[in-house]
């Protein structure tokens, strides 16, 4: 594809997406990122976010937990621990993953694992933002 790049996401049971794109934008532990072909080559640790995959056509959208991104002029790997398309994603569920992390930080427990229970409200934020 001379206007594009290819992009595989692999998680540890199945391949979840590869084809030609123009753009992949997503969050790492640095921050948002938007690859365009021919990006210097980096690699970066994945933060919960949503992927956006730009196609020639449509932008697709998925939830994207944790994982890996390898990134060369003209491929981006990214391998998931966690991602899921919004169909696959019981809101109801990421609802009250979201009420049990807001009322876990709110508590005055000394025992309370922060980062945790943190990563716990983000993943459910995440979720619930694929809800259109």
């Amino acid at each position: 594809m001379a206007d594009g790049m290819k992009l595989q996401i692999v998680t540890p049971e199945a391949k979840f997406y590869e084809g030609d794109v123009a753009m992949a934008e997503l969050t790492t532990t640095e921050g948002n990122i938007g690859i365009y072909p021919n990006h210097i080559p980096l690699t970066a640790v994945v933060a919960p976010g949503v992927l956006k995959i730009h196609e020639a056509e449509e932008v697709k959208e998925a939830a994207l937990m944790s994982g890996f991104i390898t990134i060369l002029p003209e491929k981006v790997t990214i391998m998931a621990e966690v991602i899921e398309w919004p169909d696959e994603i019981d809101f109801k569920r990421a609802e009250e993953a979201k009420i049990r992390a807001e009322r876990r930080l709110s508590s005055a427990d000394g025992n309370l694992d922060v980062l945790r229970a943190e990563m716990a409200l983000k993943r459910a934020l995440v979720r619930l933002e694929m809800r259109h």
